[in-house]
């Protein structure tokens, strides 16, 4: 008798690990899935914001006075979510994979004229504000310097040389 309760109490043992252990698995897949919602609805703001933007100033073109200034709220919501990304990267509550993708894509929006001269004025207005983005482009700063003293493709100073 003791055999057959020592065989059932192991089989419970495992089951209950078992159960733990689905548990887990499926508290981790709800976690990444909820992080992936969240993500989500940052690329959704995104999306929004830049369908408000100049077309112009999407392209790379320069805008004249008038529709920069025009544009200035939507530039002004832009780097206030791209601000947003940046403390919520800083505070690991984005994946890194996530986060390198809205950092290229802030990049590669600094990179463009209309985007630059929007960022001194919101910059010259409000010196005091977006100081998560702005770290970041101090960090994009000091690693395009890096790179262009090595030699090595890739830098882009352009995209940063206002964050101060």
């Amino acid at each position: 008798m003791t055999n057959g309760t020592e065989v059932l109490q192991t089989i419970g043992s495992f089951l209950t690990a078992a159960g733990v252990a689905v548990a887990a698995w499926q508290l981790f897949h709800s976690r990444q899935q909820a992080r992936s919602s969240f993500e989500d609805q940052l690329a959704a703001q995104y999306r929004e914001i830049a369908r408000r933007l100049p077309v112009e100033a999407l392209l790379g073109e320069e805008l004249d006075e008038s529709s920069q200034l025009r544009a200035l709220p939507d530039f002004y919501h832009y780097f206030d979510l791209s601000n947003e990304q940046a403390y919520l990267q800083r505070h690991g509550r984005v994946r890194a994979e996530t986060w390198n993708e809205w950092l290229e894509g802030i990049q590669q929006n600094f990179d463009r004229p209309a985007f630059r001269e929007a960022w001194r004025e919101v910059n010259r207005r409000a010196p005091k504000s977006f100081s998560d983005l702005k770290a970041e482009l101090d960090a994009l700063a000091a690693k395009s310097v890096i790179q262009k003293a090595l030699g090595i493709a890739g830098g882009s100073q352009s995209a940063v040389d206002e964050s101060n």
